[in-house]
């Protein structure tokens, strides 16, 4: 299983940004799948995530109205759209992957990680 997190970069506040996860060695039906992010020092948290086959998602109270997950199984990929982006969602954000269809939720158990996309929002 690997997961490849993309799309980071620097904006301004009230931009939009679209990052991608290329995911292989799986079936995106298969797992949940959920993005994280995290400030350096601070503990890494989860903002939006979906359960195995789609039928649930999550979203962070702080993202909810802005960040919009998707996922596109022919494909294999999946997305977090982010819209009107504020200084406070600088951080480094990373794609996970979870094979286990009981207990879903969007935790720092998931099993496979991509490395992490930056994203810098300036003021």
């Amino acid at each position: 299983v690997q997961l490849q997190a993309s799309g980071g970069g620097l904006v301004q506040a009230g931009e939009s940004l679209r990052l991608s996860c290329a995911a292989s060695g799986f079936t995106l039906d298969d797992y949940a799948i959920g993005w994280f992010r995290q400030v350096p020092g601070k503990e890494r948290e989860g903002v939006s995530c979906i359960s195995s086959g789609g039928g649930a998602t999550y979203y962070a109270d702080r993202v909810k109205g802005r960040f919009t997950i998707s996922r596109d199984p022919a494909k294999n990929m999946f997305y977090l759209q982010i819209v009107n982006l504020k200084p406070e969602d600088t951080a480094v954000y990373y794609c996970a992957a979870d094979p286990r269809t009981t207990g879903w939720g969007c935790h720092l158990l998931y099993e496979h990680w991509g490395q992490g996309t930056l994203v810098t929002v300036s003021s």
